[in-house]
């Protein structure tokens, strides 16, 4: 095998999933909104985490500018639960700082930074700079793939999209299909009014960079100040025309071909 070969190939785009088990997960995400969509995020946190999903379903956060609001609802429902937090290698010292800090102060006891394939990284990314030539290849190499990997075993994962952030973000429902699994979306229907009432009542800790301009916050390299509001995309991937990482993305799309590499 020629060096290179591994990482090249899980890069690779998926065959179609069998379509008789994607119709069945979607009419199995439907199913949910339809009996536990009427519950408050709280409650809904607790139905998936502890009875609908138990021991199968995990967390996945950035650790941004909104973070702390979803994990603090998650740590008062079982403080246990798994969460994974992409450890790109690309993220502000504040971030890691940050998380290190929600994690004392929430008492979460299952969080696992998952980082990029080495092998991957040597033979597309050697000089650390592929953010700037291919940024999709960037981010499914260091958040895509790990995520896929590190959901092994999970039928379900909770995220904190909103649908006032906008994009493909603004028709999400609190349950959605994602590949094989379940996609558990508790904040869809919060806006902004309603996440700064639980920073405040809940006593949260912001994120250091917020009140730098920060909205929203992800790899160091591909983040700007956007001078809005908290949770606004407007500062990512600036000028790009780039507005998803690729994780909330099917990975049938062609943000696996490796275009724009030599």
């Amino acid at each position: 095998m020629r060096p290179g070969e591994v990482g090249r190939r899980s890069l690779a785009v998926r065959p179609p999933a069998n379509q008789d088990g994607a119709l069945r997960l979607a009419q199995r995400a439907r199913l949910l909104e339809q009996r536990y969509g009427g519950l408050d995020s709280t409650a809904l946190l607790d139905a998936a985490i502890n009875e609908i999903f138990p021991g199968r379903i995990a967390v996945v956060s950035s650790f941004g500018t909104e973070s702390a609001v979803l994990l603090d609802l998650v740590a008062q429902v079982n403080p246990a639960t798994p969460v994974i937090f992409l450890e790109t290698g690309k993220h502000f010292p504040e971030t890691l700082a940050y998380r290190d800090a929600l994690i004392e102060r929430l008492g979460l006891t299952d969080v696992r930074s998952i980082g990029p394939a080495a092998e991957d990284l040597a033979w597309a990314d050697q000089d650390g700079t592929l953010w700037r030539r291919n940024p999709d290849l960037c981010c499914r190499l260091r958040k895509v793939l790990p995520l896929e990997r590190a959901l092994s075993g999970f039928s379900a994962w909770i995220n904190g999209r909103k649908r006032f952030q906008g994009g493909l973000r603004g028709e999400i429902g609190l349950f959605e299909p994602s590949e094989s699994r379940i996609k558990v979306n508790p904040l869809a229907k919060w806006n902004t009014a309603a996440i700064a009432a639980a920073f405040a009542d809940r006593g949260l800790p912001r994120h250091p960079l917020g009140a730098e301009g920060y909205g929203s916050i992800g790899c160091a390299p591909c983040t700007f100040k956007s001078g809005g509001e908290a949770g606004s995309r407007a500062g990512r991937w600036a000028g790009s025309g780039k507005t998803e990482c690729g994780i909330h993305q099917s990975l049938l799309s062609p943000l696996g071909s490796v275009k724009g590499l030599r």
